[in-house]
């Protein structure tokens, strides 16, 4: 298998959309289709470079994407990178292309002097796992998000209730 592993093109959108779907519905997840719009447009905005996309193209084939953030962080002098998605087509797992999509976000990490990436997985995904555990190390952390609860009037939710007056 030769693999290719390069920014997405705005001649990708087709295969692009086709693995985000199957990415989200893996993830048990589906999203309007304005979000994904512009989460490629992004991908493709050169005004836009701590939002970064990559594909893993066989004989000219996308079957493998991943997309990671650059930003600050209050204990690095350095920018951070958070791999955000990754994901393989089905098809093509066991082959490399997960890990051959790690090796392009360091390097491309590396490129521009953010020596931390950091990712998160479900527990369960023990496929993911199995190659983090060769490409990276476990941290001792556990994710937290804000709830989805929804305070009345208000499209952002908070566990505290309604703010005083």
């Amino acid at each position: 298998m030769t693999l290719t592993i390069r920014p997405p093109a705005a001649a990708d959108r087709p295969s692009w959309y086709r693995l985000w779907n199957a990415y989200l519905e893996f993830h048990d997840n589906s999203l309007p289709d304005e979000i994904s719009r512009i989460t490629f447009d992004r991908l493709l905005d050169p005004d836009r470079s701590q939002q970064c996309g990559l594909l893993a193209l066989e004989d000219g084939q996308a079957v493998g994407l991943a997309h990671y953030i650059f930003h600050p962080h209050c204990r690095h002098v350095e920018d951070v990178c958070y791999l955000q998605d990754l994901f393989t087509d089905p098809a093509y797992r066991g082959q490399g292309v997960g890990r051959a999509l790690v090796k392009g976000v360091y390097e491309a990490a590396d490129r521009v002097g953010a020596p931390s990436v950091y990712w998160i997985t479900r527990d369960s995904n023990e496929i993911a796992r199995a190659l983090f555990d060769r490409v990276g190390e476990l941290t001792p952390f556990i994710k937290y998000r804000r709830s989805e609860f929804r305070m009345p009037g208000s499209p952002y939710s908070s566990p505290f209730g309604r703010p005083p007056d």
